[in-house]
């Protein structure tokens, strides 16, 4: 059974002892079998994500809704339950500041349904892109003050109300805070624009400019709290010209990084990509060569060598032979 046709039961907040032993045990008691549990603890704050199985379960869903909430009162602690029919069209919250390009091909792919999922809402801190949203029919949100500086509680607000799936980082110029981060885990992606693991945080261009770089390029990867060091998902790189300034890097960047975060979030929403140990794995059945484009195309491995390799040379006999 697939995790979409499974409920989806998440509980987050202050940590304490009991927390797991008290959900299971309800769940248990109204016949409902647990598919997967994970959890973890950060900075005290207390995540866990269960995927179960409702089909045979010994209550209806508007009682267990209600009974997990009670709970979730009790004991000090949001506890959200998703059903597979709540789930049938994903929701992604794009989060943006300025740079208006990946915002631009995530809307022109969602309206011509190259996305199984719908962009539901715009948050920006910094209202500069509202109209791109308002053009396609998409709440935004401006949660920045004066200066740019997001109120994260508003986000955490914003991305409940609109029941988020996947957070999206489409040139969002703002570090996420561990506690948006810890409590989508596994669900935002971020565009950077270099190849990381070079040149992470402010201004990669111009970082490749100054390293003298011959190959420059853009990376599609999970947020996590270590700044652009999570799984990577996909990359794609652009050559450098001899004396290029900054904004030819830019220029040849930028097309680049709407294409790549956008097939990074269609990885996602198949399903066809996972992270496992820190690294991002394609599912055994999913077909990179026909599907997929995570790095270059099939014309650099036509223009890659073969050889010669370590081994490739015959050891001379011996005289005696």
């Amino acid at each position: 059974m697939s995790q979409r046709e499974l409920t989806e039961i998440t509980v987050i907040g202050d940590d304490d002892t009991g927390l797991v032993a008290r959900v299971t045990s309800l769940l248990f008691e109204r016949g409902i079998n647990i598919e997967d549990l994970d959890q973890a603890v950060r900075d005290d704050l207390f995540r866990m994500t269960m995927h179960v199985d409702t089909a045979g379960m010994e209550t209806t869903e508007s009682d267990l809704r209600t009974e997990l909430q009670k709970l979730g009162e009790d004991l000090g602690v949001d506890v959200r339950v998703r059903f597979p029919d709540d789930r049938e069209t994903r929701r992604i919250a794009v989060l943006v500041t300025k740079e208006s390009h990946c915002l631009e091909r995530l809307c022109e792919a969602a309206a011509e349904g190259e996305l199984d999922a719908e962009l539901s809402v715009v948050v920006g801190n910094h209202p500069d892109l509202q109209p791109i949203a308002t053009e396609y029919g998409i709440p935004f949100h401006d949660i920045g003050d004066a200066e740019g500086n997001p109120d994260e509680d508003e986000l955490l607000d914003l991305l409940a109300e609109y029941d988020t799936d996947l957070v999206v980082l489409a040139r969002y110029m703002r570090i996420l805070g561990p506690n948006v981060v810890f409590r989508y885990e596994g669900r935002i992606i971020n565009v950077h624009p270099s190849l990381l693991p070079a040149f992470p945080g402010a201004k990669a261009y111009r970082q490749a400019k100054e390293a003298g770089v011959r190959i420059a390029g853009v990376t599609a990867h999970y947020v996590t709290t270590d700044l652009d060091q999570g799984p990577i998902v996909a990359q794609r790189a652009f050559n450098v010209p001899d004396g290029a300034p900054v904004e030819t890097l830019k220029e040849r960047g930028q097309p680049l990084e709407a294409e790549v975060l956008l097939e990074a979030v269609r990885l996602h929403l198949t399903g066809d990509v996972t992270i496992h140990r820190g690294r991002t794995e394609l599912r055994e059945n999913a077909d990179e060569s026909e599907t997929y484009q995570l790095g270059m195309g099939p014309a650099l491995d036509r223009a890659t060598p073969d050889e010669p390799t370590d081994g490739s040379v015959v050891a001379p006999l011996d005289a005696d032979d």
